[in-house]
């Protein structure tokens, strides 16, 4: 039976699946049960055809399916390597954890339109895998906007006035960067390679001469806006009021990593990572990373919300990858690439905690958290071994792509840069560590008492919130330490795509 699965049938299912799932959720309306259990039994079934595809991508192989042709030239195609296959297991595995989260988040706010969550989640998630696995740059622009579509239901969620204004922002900014600019340059790549592929070595090299390849590449990098690359980066932090679950969808399972891992997919095979190091006209994208990197953890740290503090935190990580990218060497690519696995880890189990301790306390304000860790033990231990993956600390996951950023600064001979990166996680400590800090150490404020809350400066039970909530954050916390320990299998998959 598993023989029959060949590659290219598998990469169909992976499309497939949470298509049929949406129907499914749809049809379950009404029935929260069943429309709960469609979502995760469709996240199972999504994230298994993913895994039966890693080993033949692992070993070499780089399976292909093709729709059909649009104009002779230009295909609706799909090809798994191995960034898209890392991105794949990472939407589609964290999809689970999410949609656990979601029930637990969902049930205990009472949130309305659950079964439209659910259905635009699922859409979402196929939107971010057809991203994963696009062939060329027609493909991945129209699975681009179907995620940038389908999530703009979850940002304006509530739909009170603040949640439909933050929407537009969102939406706006989204669509208004890919028309105007990455629609451009997708036409321009045409018109000067006569292509649109996605090849080792890029399809560009002696096809762009000049300043072209400095203007290109700017259309291209501020044309993919969920890079939130500063100063495109307002839709992020106006996301956030949205539930917890989104927020954690736009953060670590699929709208933010596919807008990084179009970047890199840009630069390895659209551009060539050599031409335009050769070029001399690309070298400015270093330094606007480095500029959001430091810039957005800098805005962080005045941030009193916790999930705002955690957007801007965004902000500064995805650059890490684009400056990854941007240093045009080997290493630098492999750490920018690795990023988007560690931070995503770390950064939803940082989102899981903050919903968390939303739905047990109602507090949203890191001043209003003085104490909870008293109450909520396993939220804040979670929250700690997350800020020490995305910190950078051993035995957690982050460690390591940063230590392949570092090492591609110094092959570059752009030692400001590996500065940039010590800096940053400094300021990682000092944005982070506060809230644990606070919330193990500072007394207690008053809430009025009662069984299981903080007052009087004593505490008088546990109150972490429900099950579902709960256990998801701990699955999520005890990855970012497993990624530490199987690091060397996600450097292996990645080499590929930046020999040398």
């Amino acid at each position: 039976m598993l023989a029959a699965l060949t590659p290219p049938i598998l990469m169909g299912l992976a499309l497939l699946i949470p298509l049929i799932g949406t129907v499914l959720i749809l049809m379950s309306d009404g029935k929260p049960n069943q429309r709960e259990t469609v979502t995760l039994l469709t996240a199972i079934a999504l994230f298994a055809v993913v895994v039966l595809l890693v080993p033949g991508v692992y070993h070499g192989g780089r399976p292909v399916l093709t729709l059909f042709q649009i104009v002779p030239g230009i295909e609706v195609s799909f090809q798994m390597e191995p960034l898209g296959m890392m991105f794949a297991c990472i939407a589609s595995g964290l999809w689970i954890v999410n949609s656990i989260y979601s029930i637990g988040y969902m049930r205990a706010k009472k949130e309305g339109h659950q079964t439209r969550f659910y259905a635009c989640f699922a859409v979402a998630i196929f939107g971010a895998v057809g991203v994963a696995m696009s062939g060329n740059m027609l493909t991945l622009f129209i699975f681009y906007e179907v995620l940038t579509l389908s999530t703009y239901p979850l940002v304006a969620h509530h739909g009170d006035e603040e949640s439909i204004r933050s929407g537009r922002v969102y939406l706006g900014i989204l669509l208004t960067t890919s028309i105007v600019f990455l629609l451009g340059a997708v036409i321009w790549t045409f018109v000067a390679a006569g292509t649109l592929d996605f090849k080792p070595g890029g399809i560009l090299a002696g096809k762009l001469h000049g300043p072209a390849i400095g203007l290109m590449l700017f259309l291209y990098m501020y044309g993919i806006g969920k890079a939130a690359l500063m100063p495109v980066h307002r839709w992020l932090p106006a996301a956030m009021v949205a539930p917890t679950p989104v927020s954690a969808l736009l953060h670590a399972v699929a709208v933010v990593k596919a807008g990084v891992f179009t970047v890199l997919k840009v630069i390895i095979y659209l551009f060539g990572a050599d031409f335009l190091r050769k070029s001399g006209y690309a070298d400015w994208l270093m330094y606007i990373a480095a500029a959001s990197l430091l810039l957005a953890s800098c805005i962080a740290l005045t941030k009193d919300n916790l999930k705002a503090r955690l957007a801007y935190s965004t902000v500064s990580q995805l650059a890490y990858c684009v400056l990854g990218g941007a240093l045009f060497v080997p290493m630098g690519i492999i750490g920018g690439a690795m990023h988007i696995a560690m931070h995503a880890m770390g950064k939803i189990t940082l989102f899981f905690c903050a919903g968390a301790i939303y739905v047990a306390t109602g507090k949203t304000e890191i001043s209003e958290m003085r104490g909870i860790g008293r109450t909520m033990p396993i939220t804040l231990a979670a929250f700690l071994l997350g800020s020490l993956s995305v910190i950078g600390v051993p035995p957690f996951g982050g460690v390591w792509s940063k230590y392949y950023l570092m090492l591609g600064a110094v092959d570059r001979g752009q030692l400001i840069f590996a500065g940039v990166l010590m800096i940053s996680s400094l300021l990682n400590i000092a944005y982070l560590l506060p809230v644990v800090a606070r919330g193990f150490f500072s007394p207690p404020d008053g809430d009025g008492g009662g069984e299981g809350s903080v007052g009087a400066g004593k505490v008088t039970g546990i109150r972490e919130a429900p099950i579902f909530c709960l256990v998801p954050l701990c699955l999520t916390a005890l990855g970012c330490v497993l990624l530490f320990f199987f690091a060397d299998s996600l450097f292996q998959l990645l080499q590929p795509i930046a020999p040398g």
